[in-house]
């Protein structure tokens, strides 16, 4: 499997990233999907600290915990839960940082984090704290570098002007291209996008058209667009599973696009799809049905 640096950081991380949100709750098939996924030659693992209640970190750090020095492990901060309840608050504040990243250190088993990430942002948040909180974090060498998972492109622009950001985590897609207008502003700063959503639950897989006969709508798209462009998606492509997951790859700002697995056959699915190495011919077809929409919130 290819690699891709993640900026200019030295870091190279698997053209297929691994996020982990959709893992089982069981160690033993949480092991099953993490070494197929070795096997393949993924090295990128992306999770959160929200992920189950913190279980997922715990789950994701077992499993990898005899392979750390082969891995890049990317996890999240910034929904602070509240103990003996269901929910979480918002805190970007320096003091739940630098005191949640010991918890995710010690349920991941690590001593440091490849990539530690923004879980989200606010116009509200004191962003000259929170990057000073990541700032420190990466002197002290808990973490190597930080970015941010935010579809907003007003937290965005601002995280990166303000801090040595390294990646923007964007919901990305053939059905999701609202990131595209915002990729030359992340490109200049020197950051790459990870990708997320990248085959629009399912939507852009073999699975396409029983997906789409059970969904209200996507993003800019009602009910019955939605399923006249999955349709001619279907239709277009030889292979559609392969084409989405090239065409997100065709971007060189594009370090990596994270596939989610509840299963390791769901995984080896998207890996054979991945090896096939789409004909550009049938990406840059399957691209003209799509369309280009725009954020209509969070402007710069």
């Amino acid at each position: 499997m290819k690699k891709r640096e993640i900026g200019n950081t030295g870091i190279y991380v698997s053209e297929l990233g691994l996020g982990c949100m959709s893992f089982p709750d069981n160690l033993e098939e949480v092991r099953s999907i993490v070494d197929a996924a070795l096997h393949a030659g993924i090295n990128f693992f992306d999770t959160a600290d929200l992920y189950a209640g913190g279980k997922n970190e715990s789950l994701v750090g077992k499993a990898l915990k005899e392979r750390r020095n082969e891995i890049i492990l990317a996890t999240k901060v910034g929904n602070r839960m509240i103990p003996g309840e269901d929910g979480w608050v918002w805190d970007s504040s320096k003091v739940h940082i630098t005191e949640a990243v010991k918890d995710s250190l010690r349920r991941l088993g690590t001593d440091y984090i490849d990539l530690y990430q923004l879980h989200g942002g606010t116009m509200e948040d004191d962003v000259t704290e929170t990057i000073e909180a990541f700032e420190a974090l990466k002197k002290e060498g808990v973490i190597r570098q930080y970015g941010i998972s935010s579809i907003r492109p007003n937290v965005i622009e601002r995280f990166l002007t303000n801090g040595s950001a390294v990646s923007v985590m964007m919901q990305y897609s053939l059905l999701d291209r609202r990131p595209e207008e915002w990729f030359p502003m992340i490109r200049e700063a020197g950051a790459s996008v990870i990708t997320r959503g990248t085959l629009a639950k399912g939507l852009l897989t073999d699975e396409a058209l029983t997906r789409v006969s059970k969904m209200d709508g996507f993003v800019a798209y009602d009910s019955e667009d939605l399923k006249r462009t999955v349709g001619k998606l279907h239709e277009t492509a030889s292979d559609l599973h392969a084409s989405a997951l090239a065409f997100n790859l065709i971007e060189d700002v594009v370090a990596s696009v994270l596939i989610g697995a509840s299963s390791k056959d769901q995984l080896l699915d998207t890996i054979l799809a991945y090896e096939k190495k789409a004909e550009q011919s049938d990406i840059a077809s399957i691209a003209q049905l799509t369309k280009v929409h725009q954020y209509e919130q969070h402007r710069l």
